[in-house]
Formats: structure tokens, sequence, C-alpha cells
């Protein structure tokens, strides 16, 4: 069944105020398109999102362009509607349902693998499905294209996505309910006189005739990228992002739907370009019920009348003040350079601003007026004074934590409690109790410790990136990839956190972006050895036991500290919980010995599906030396050493299968892997009998 594409829509015109002109910058050209309203969601019914999947683009820095094509925001755009998407109060989506394609990774051959054959063979017909897109659009032989980060412009149709094609993707090789096209593309005539504003544009809204295509501009219309928006995005993508995390939500039933995104796009582009850019929306068959976003803490008691918008500018005397508005990260704020918050909704709003080390301005209540800007001026002067009887307290507690076991981590846990009780602002102290709490397994009193601090310096990324570490372990995965994310995003220098992202997705089934986690960790650190470990785990998964092979490898090099330094330096590798440093926990060493199990494991099965069964035995084996109740390395041995036997007929081979399946069973009696031992059983006794009879074979 053929569903439809609907690229997100924009209202029809109306009146725009006008305020400074367009800033000066790259320009990016696209458009869109127009349906009715859908209908408002009443107070107290219930809304259900479906399931939803989106591949978010954004390609700035193009290799084989010339400098006057790179652009400046598009990859920052993406990584910014991704957190959008995923946000819990914006888009809903599970973060291991949307494929990241930025940067070096937008290659032409990534495109055509997540919307060729990704994208359809995971949407179904009840799905939600965005597609986003954010660089260079070229026009070549008359046909209009999507520029890969690999794109040569001496052969634009041989390394560029057609247009066209992508509507037949869309249309009809991705089946969903609700789909979804953003695009924010770019051209410059400097580069291939040939392109045309209005033969992309046209193509983009020619893609299907059923579609609802929403692009950045009407035709011939450029599209403008500058740091005035929110600190650096293009126009377009600056106002959906603040669409999708509630601004757009006019009649504040909680739901952003499609109509109200397109006039909330339209009307705040319009007006900050004095009318140069503007997004264009044509009329679709769309389902009207469409839901983009859905914050439910935005929706009152009571409809409110569709605002006009205003902007807040904040203003700081210091540099490096991350900006909180409703208690929602805005970016960073430097003493030269404001930031402009536009499309805000009319009415009072928190805003606070903080930095690590000083007492926060805020949160305080700031008005919004409509159609005006609301300045306001942070003010970070007060460093903050550590009570000496605090700092004593914090420094008994770090002497306890730093030694590990039990016991040390009790001690420890007191005095950062008691540093916590003479200066509650004590943020570093908070975090240290949640990590000695997490040591010790009690996960209730880490997330209180943790969120203490986070709400203490909300900038605090080695805070949310230790929170993110403790959620893995109780496995609340989507969770863990928010703070994550946010903690990356605030200090993207760190290998912890790319190397912790990983393993959440990973865990989650999302292969593809453990792969480029893992890999981002290991260039920060090459030594990291839980990136190796991680990156190997989802190579594996993937098929690619070659690769993973040699990435198991090099994290046991890396880990090999059991016959090294552990009898000297009594020190572990930390694997799942490398969120709170390399530091001895209550059972740290049974952490290092079941990465070292897993790792021994992943070696045994990916030489087991290459068919090297003599050096699949000698892994499997270490493995169960780390672990000797796990049931599911006995299994692969019992089925390595039938295999054994298939190729030499060796009645030992089947003895040490039966004997490895016959430990399964008593392992677990009630697994898939029992029922299946039960069935090599039988098939055994059957051959070993056969094998008994005078004149049989040896």
């Amino acid at each position: 069944m053929t569903a439809r594409l609907l690229l997100i829509a924009i209202a029809a015109a109306a009146a725009a105020q006008t305020p400074s002109a367009p800033p000066e910058g790259r320009q990016r050209d696209l458009k869109l398109t127009r349906e009715p309203a859908p209908p408002v969601v009443k107070p107290g019914e219930s809304v259900v999102i479906p399931r939803s999947y989106a591949l978010v683009i954004g390609i700035s820095d193009y290799p084989k362009l010339p400098p006057q094509g790179q652009l400046r925001y598009p990859a920052r755009d993406a990584a910014a509607i991704y957190a959008a998407l995923i946000s819990p109060e914006g888009g809903q989506f599970p973060p291991e349902n949307v494929r990241r394609l930025i940067g070096k990774d937008a290659t032409l051959a990534n495109i055509r693998q997540a919307l060729e054959q990704w994208l359809p063979s995971v949407s179904k017909d009840e799905d939600r499905v965005v597609i986003y897109y954010a660089g260079h659009g070229f026009v070549a032989g008359g046909k209009a294209y999507l520029a890969p980060y690999d794109i040569d412009i001496n052969n634009i149709p041989g390394t560029s996505y057609p247009m066209d094609k992508l509507g037949r993707v869309i249309g009809a090789g991705i089946r969903a309910k609700w789909k979804v096209l953003l695009t924010d593309s770019c051209h410059s005539g400097a580069i291939t006189p040939e392109t045309d504003t209005r033969q992309i544009n046209a193509s983009l809204l020619q893609l299907d005739r059923s579609l609802f295509s929403l692009t950045a501009s009407r035709d011939r219309e450029q599209s403008f990228e500058s740091e005035i928006w929110g600190g650096g995005h293009g126009v377009f993508t600056y106002y959906l992002i603040k669409g999708i995390e509630g601004e757009a939500d006019e009649n504040a039933d909680g739901v952003v739907t499609a109509d109200e995104l397109g006039e909330y796009v339209r009307v705040n582009v319009r007006r900050d370009t004095k009318t140069r850019q503007n997004p264009t929306a044509e009329r679709g068959s769309y389902d009207p019920s469409m839901i983009l976003a859905f914050n439910p803490a935005r929706a009152p008691a009571a409809p409110l009348q569709p605002p006009k918008f205003g902007a807040l500018v904040i203003e700081s005397n210091m540099d490096g003040v991350e900006v909180f508005v409703d208690g929602k990260s805005q970016g960073v704020v430097n003493k030269a350079k404001p930031l402009r918050l536009p499309g805000i909704q009319p009415g009072v709003h928190t805003v606070q601003g903080v930095r690590m080390g000083y007492e926060p301005d805020g949160p305080r209540e700031e008005t919004v007026y409509p159609g005006q800007e609301t300045t306001v001026t942070l003010r970070i002067v007060i460093p903050r004074v550590r009570k000496r009887s605090a700092v004593d307290s914090f420094n008994e507690g770090m002497e306890n934590y730093q030694k590990g076991s039990e016991k040390n981590y009790l001690k420890a846990a007191g005095f950062f409690r008691k540093a916590l009780n003479e200066d509650p602002k004590y943020s570093q102290a908070a975090l240290y109790l949640g990590r000695a709490y997490h040591a010790l397994y009690d996960y209730g009193k880490a997330r209180q410790a943790f969120e203490q601090a986070i709400a203490i310096d909300p900038d605090y990324a080695e805070a949310q990136a230790s929170f993110g570490g403790m959620l893995l372990d109780v496995g609340d995965l989507d969770s863990a990839i928010r703070y994550l994310t946010a903690a990356y995003q605030r200090d993207p220098s760190s290998s912890l956190t790319p190397a912790l992202l990983a393993q959440a997705f990973t865990r989650k089934g999302a292969y593809g972006e453990g792969i480029r986690y893992a890999r981002e960790a290991i260039r920060l650190n090459p030594g990291h050895g839980e990136a190796h470990f991680w990156l190997a785990e989802a190579l594996r998964f993937s098929k690619r036991c070659p690769d993973a092979i040699a990435e198991y490898q090099q994290y046991l090099r890396l880990s090999d500290f059991d016959s090294k330094l552990a009898g000297k330096l009594n020190y572990y590798v930390l694997g799942y919980l490398a969120g709170i440093g390399r530091k001895k926990r209550a059972a740290q060493k049974d952490i290092w010995r079941e990465l070292q199990f897993m790792a021994n494991f992943g070696l045994c099965d990916c030489e087991r599906i290459g068919r090297r069964y003599d050096e699949a035995v000698q892994w499997c084996q270490r493995a169960l030396r780390l672990d000797p109740g796990d049931l599911y390395a006995h299994y692969a041995l019992g089925l390595i050493f039938t295999e054994k036997f298939n190729q030499s007929s060796s009645a030992g081979y089947l003895s040490a299968a039966r004997s490895h399946f016959e430990k399964v069973i008593e392992l677990n009696p009630d697994t898939n892997e029992a029922e299946r031992s039960r069935k090599y059983l039988a098939r055994i006794s059957q051959v070993v009998s056969q094998l008994s009879r005078p004149g049989a074979a040896p």
C-alpha cells in the first residue's frame, strides 16, 4: 500500500511584522505546503503518539566545494533538531529510532542506505516518519538534487541525491500514516550557475501530488542563517526547533500539529527577514490529526487566544553563561555577543543564567510582550564561596571514596551528606554523594543526589554524564541517552560521554549510532578500552564480525590489568559504570570480569560464525573461566563441538557437545536454548546409537 509523503505545512499569508533586515551570512533555499489544521485536542483527551522514526541530515562543510560553498550552521541545526525530536517534551521519538547523518557521515552512500533500505525496512503503516535535511541543493541537467557531504560539482548527477527519487522513495517505499519532510536547503549560484532556486523549490513541491510539503522559502528566494537566531542557526530551522519545543502550540492543548508549526514558522521567518524569506505550503492530502510534538505540561486548563510572538534578548557580563528559559537550556551567551531568542509566546517566563563556580542569576520572571523584544541582562558576579567546614567534610568524603569498598563508600556518603547539609549549594558534594550511592547499588538515593547536583548547577556536564551512567545501570536507556546527549553537547571534548552513549545505543539495538559514538570516543581517546568494547559489540550485532574481532582484542589488550597491574595497584577498569570515573566500587572486580567475559564470548561467537572452530573453542573456554555458569557460552560450545564432529566424525566431539548441552538445561531449563539443547541431545543419542552398532564407521 502506497503511503503519502507529508512535507511539513506552512500556513497561508498573514500580516508580518518587520524588525531588522536579514543578517549577513550564507543563504539557503526551499519551500512549503499547506493543509487545514487538525482538530484541537480536548482537555483530558488522551494523546497517542505512534511508533516513530526519523532521519536527520545536516552538512555544513563540503570538502569538494570552494570556500564560498561552505555553510556555517546546518550541522548544528541537525543536532538541535535531533534533541527536539527525542525530547519527552517535544517530538517524543525514541532515541534509537532517530538516525543522524551529520557532516562526514552524510555521504551519498549513507543517505541512500538510510532512505532506501533502513526506513522502508523499519516503518509500518501506522507509524510516524520524519526526514530532515539541511545543506545545499543544486540543479544539473534540468534536475534538482540534494547535496551529500561527498558531492563533486563536476559530476552532480552521479554524486548527489535526486529529488524526484526522494519523492518516489518516501511516497512508495516508506510505510507510515504520517510522513513529514523538513528541508532547509541551500545553494550558491557562484558554485553552479545552472542552480535555480525556483527549480529546487518546484522539485520539492512536486515530489508527489498527495504530499504535504514544507521547505524553507518561496521560488527565487534565499534562505538565511546567522548567529542571531539562538546563537547560530538557519532562521527556518530555528523556528522549527522552537515550534517543536512547544512555542507553536497556539491553542494550548499541549499538541503541536502540522498547521500550528507551519503557521508559527511562516509568520516568524517572514517577520525576521522582512519578508525576504517566505516558507510556503501547497495543499495536499494528509491526516489532519497528525501530531508533530506533544508536551502536556504546556497545556493550561483553558485554551488561550492565538498569540503574537515576542522575543527575549539575553545579555551577560561574563562569557560561558548557560541560559535557561522556563527550565530548558537555550544555549550559551557570551559577554560580547547577546543571545537572541525570538518566537517566544507572550506572557511571563522564567529566565536563569548559570555558570559553574558562581551563584546563578535567577530564576526570575520576565514578561514577553507581543511583537516586542524584552532584553534581559544576566549578572554573574558572586563567586560561590564554600564554608570551610563543608570543604573539610567534602575532602574527608573524597579520601574515603578514593579507597573504595562498601565500608569506605558508606563513610564517604556520610561526609558528602554532611558537606551538603553545611552548604546546600555544594554541587560537587551532591555529585559525589550520587557516585557513592551508585557504587553501593542504592539507585534511589543516587538518583536524588545526581538530580540535586544538576538542580544546583544545571550546566554541570559531569553530573549529567554520571547520572546518565547510573541510568544505564538501571536499564532506563532513553533517559540515559537524554542526559548523556545534554552532557555531550555541553562538553564534546570528553571521551567518556560518547563511550556511554555508544553503550546505551548498542544495548537498545541501535547499532549504527553505537558504532558512531564509540568511534568518536576512540577518536578523542584511543586508549578508552570500554569504547573499543562497545564498538565491538555493535559491530558483531551488525554482522560485521571481522571488524568486531579486532575491537574485542584491542579492548582485552587495554583492559589486561589482571596480570599486569591488579596485584600492584588494586585497580580495575570500570565498565558499565564508566560514568563515575575510574574509581573502585563495591563490586567493581565483578564488573571488570563481566566485560572480560563478554569480550571473550564475542570473540567466540565471531569465530564460530566464521567457521574457525578451534579458535572459537579457545575463546569460549576463556569466557567460561570468567563465568562458569553462563548458559550461552555452554550452548555455543555445544554447537561448536557438534560442527567439529560433522567435520571429523570423531565421537569425542559428541561427548563434549553433550556435556555442554546438558549444562544449558541444568542452568535454566525454561530458555529457548534449553529447548534446542534437548533436541540436539536427542539427535546426539541417535548418532551415538548408530556408531555403537557392529560394523559402524568410527
